[in-house]
């Protein structure tokens, strides 16, 4: 038996749009640090590259054309990098922050687990985004296989927030 999956939008409450707002500065403050790191190593090859073609004995080994060509390619692919991987995850947590909004997805129980290895309790269900969560031991024994849960999601960057 299939069923049409339930959701709708409600408003961030405050606790969760800070979470979002420093998970978003975090994020932003390590994108900085891995594209100043990619600039430099963006330099630092084509370097290391004209030594070792100097060492083995290439006549023009430090050409400044062929240094700054590589250079440029290396930054071209840094870039192109960072922007694809801001514009995939990144920018969806901005957008959730502007809009506040979080999606409520309401799901079935449709297993559930104990992992005795490291003691802890898991629902099985049929969510769109998530195939299991983990819950207090007062919880897997309330919910029985079946039962409806909501669960929270950030809307753009579907980040899971919670259930209830």
């Amino acid at each position: 038996m299939t069923k049409a999956l339930t959701s709708y939008i409600e408003p961030l409450e405050t606790d969760e749009l800070e979470f979002l707002q420093n998970m978003e500065s975090k994020d932003r403050k390590m994108y900085y640090k891995v594209y100043n790191i990619f600039m430099i190593m963006s330099f630092v090859i084509p370097f290391v590259g004209s030594w070792y073609r100097a060492f083995d004995g290439a006549p023009n080994a430090f050409s400044i054309t062929h240094f700054f060509f590589s250079t440029v390619i290396l930054l071209a692919l840094s870039t192109a990098a960072i922007y694809i991987s801001y514009r995939y995850f990144l920018r969806n947590v901005q957008a959730d922050i502007k809009h506040k909004t979080k999606t409520i997805e309401i799901c079935r129980i449709i297993r559930k687990q104990f992992m005795p290895q490291n003691n802890t309790y898991h629902i099985y269900i049929d969510a769109r985004d998530k195939l299991s969560i983990e819950v207090s031991q007062a919880h897997f024994y309330d919910m029985n296989i079946g039962d409806e849960i909501s669960l929270e999601f950030t809307t753009h960057s579907r980040l899971y927030l919670g259930y209830f």
